[in-house]
């Protein structure tokens, strides 16, 4: 697994629950480390380890603390350079969700080496979607939760009114539906292409 995927684990550790619940969670873990580096390839046993230890400590299902990272992917703070780049894929929700296919291609362009799962969606009329996620024998199952809370994120960054349901999978892959209820439901998070991040 990419270091990148790692350190998003560790900063939202750090961010949610405190450094020290970090350095307990690496040392349970036995990592032998207390920092991930970000431009480095882990393996994927190290980040499975991370978020089964992680829910247990918490007393949430791993689905729920996947979707707890992909929300904070877009809201905290110290995100906002992800979220910029998510905002750059449309003016509203729907662009943003059509332009997701292209999502896994556009993070090769800034890191060559991340594997993203590939994503599909399939647009049944103007307010109800389907987006397959197709991870493959490579990559744990982990994206799909991690995904519906990063689209949360990002529908309440839009000002959209949107139900997400993540239906399972099997082979490798994984479906969320969405279903947008109202596309301008209220006022999204201020955006602008020119502001840059302090």
């Amino acid at each position: 697994m990419h270091g990148l995927i790692n350190r998003a684990i560790e900063m939202f550790v750090r961010d949610t629950y405190g450094r020290k619940a970090w350095v307990a969670l690496a040392l349970h873990c036995d990592l032998g480390f207390n920092e991930v580096e970000a431009m480095l390839t882990y393996e994927d046993d190290i980040t499975l380890a991370l978020l089964h230890e992680l829910a247990r400590e918490q007393q949430k299902p791993v689905e729920t603390l996947s979707e707890d990272i992909g929300t904070y992917l877009v809201s905290h703070p110290n995100c906002e350079r992800v979220r910029r780049l998510l905002r750059f894929s449309g003016d509203n929700f729907t662009e943003f969700l059509r332009s997701l296919d292209d999502l896994p291609a556009r993070a090769r362009l800034a890191v060559p080496d991340l594997i993203l799962p590939r994503l599909e969606l399939r647009e049944h009329n103007l307010q109800h979607f389907s987006l397959k996620v197709v991870h493959g024998p490579d990559l744990p199952p982990v994206f799909g939760h991690a995904l519906v809370g990063l689209l949360r994120a990002m529908a309440d960054d839009y000002g959209a009114l949107v139900v997400l349901d993540h239906k399972g999978g099997s082979a490798g892959t994984e479906v969320i539906s969405v279903d947008l209820l109202e596309a301008a439901f209220a006022e999204g998070r201020s955006f602008a292409l020119g502001q840059v991040p302090g």
